[in-house]
């Protein structure tokens, strides 16, 4: 068996071990709005925090591709939890290509050894939900960077050992001149604010917070200022990836439970199998989840093309297909389950009672299309066809 092989072999047991816990709390979870703390015990326990880690550093040394078939195993399950994982995967992402290598010797260890779970602080009151933007600067005390500001959303940002933030590079700095700093729970004091009982992702436990503290210069990732580079290069190709991958992993384990139930001999008459109205809904089902899977597995090899070549992701014609994937997969997946819905109706998949998680994964991708909103993509993307008269598809 190829060297590769055997690490793809090795992801597979230790997910198939973290696999029947979280299948035992997503109800829970869902039903308290609480944090999956124990599913994040056996994340860690796993080594699956260091998936993305180099082996030199402790890590699995796994990539993309790792990232999105284990996101879609992990979602099957528990839509929040393969969210907070594939949230983690995505910091870690940026802290192995833009930290510093002195960072990297302290911090990268740990998180392989699973005692770093990290949180994302990139929300800010008053910012529109503008990532390339921030207004909290960082201001110096001698070796220090001074950290003071306030985040409306930090997913799992009560149970996070560690957190990467953005500040304006300045007090001087325009809101444009941003920098990525990450920054350990022990430097920090965080207050968190108000409650989480929202429709949907309720595990994931996001939280306002009011965020002080300091850290030193080398916990500033690339150069001060440079986050728009990162943003581009790492934090939204990995972030896209692993998101739709998620909701597709969710969106698929509803359909292949609603399969099986339509073909079990106890199943509702309600139902005739032998309907074209009930065919033609399966199909247009399948459709959906075919295209995400395709656009998916699609822009994984450009992005991982990308990278092996050393070449940017940053063009124009990468980001529209970086960024479509986003939009391709919140729309569709969700469409998907409310088409599910629409077949099993009350009974099999309106009820919260359901032997079947419909009801759960409607109102967990209903939040697809708002986690960082899909409007906002369509605009960015309306703009970046206009530099692309050659209209460079995804192949």
């Amino acid at each position: 068996m190829s060297a590769p092989a055997t690490a793809a072999a090795r992801h597979v047991d230790r997910v198939d071990a973290v696999l029947p816990t979280i299948r035992r709390n997503a109800r829970e979870v869902d039903l308290t709005a609480a944090f999956p703390v124990e599913n994040l015990t056996v994340l860690r326990e796993s080594g699956l925090l260091g998936l993305l880690i180099p082996a030199r550093y402790g890590g699995l040394g796994g990539d993309l591709a790792d990232l999105v078939r284990i996101a879609g195993d992990l979602a099957a399950e528990c839509l929040s939890t393969a969210m907070i994982w594939a949230m983690h995967c995505q910091q870690v992402d940026v802290l192995v290509r833009h930290a510093s290598q002195p960072l990297c010797e302290r911090l990268l260890p740990r998180i392989a050894a699973g005692e770093v779970y990290l949180a994302s602080v990139t929300t800010e009151a008053g910012k529109g939900g503008h990532l390339l933007s921030a207004t909290a600067p960082l201001t110096h005390r001698g070796d220090e960077l001074l950290i003071e500001r306030m985040a409306p959303i930090v997913t799992g940002g009560e149970h996070a050992d560690g957190f990467l933030i953005t500040m304006r590079t300045s007090p001087d700095a325009t809101p444009n001149e941003v920098s990525l700093v990450y920054a350990d729970r022990d430097q920090l004091t965080l207050s968190s604010r108000g409650v989480w009982d929202p429709l949907g992702m309720r595990g994931t436990h996001s939280l306002a917070f009011n965020i002080t503290g300091s850290v030193a210069a080398d916990q500033v990732l690339g150069e001060p200022g440079g986050f728009r580079a990162i943003t581009v290069e790492s934090m939204v190709p990995a972030g896209h990836l692993g998101w739709a991958a998620c909701w597709l992993g969710a969106a698929r384990a509803a359909f292949a439970g609603l399969l099986k139930t339509l073909r079990s001999p106890g199943r509702s008459a309600s139902i005739d199998l032998g309907s074209p109205l009930v065919a033609e809904r399966l199909a247009r089902i399948r459709l959906d989840l075919e295209a995400v899977s395709a656009y998916l597995q699609a822009t994984l090899t450009e992005i991982t093309a990308a990278r092996r070549a050393g070449v940017s992701v940053g063009d124009n014609v990468t980001q529209v297909h970086v960024n479509s994937l986003k939009i391709l997969a919140a729309e569709l997946t969700f469409q998907a389950v409310d088409r599910m819905v629409q077949l099993g109706g009350l009974g099999l998949a309106y009820r919260r009672d359901s032997p079947l998680p419909l009801e759960r994964v409607f109102r967990d991708l209903r939040s697809a299309s708002l986690n960082y909103a899909n409007d906002r993509l369509l605009v960015s993307n309306g703009a970046l066809c206009l530099m692309d008269t050659a209209v460079n598809l995804l192949r």
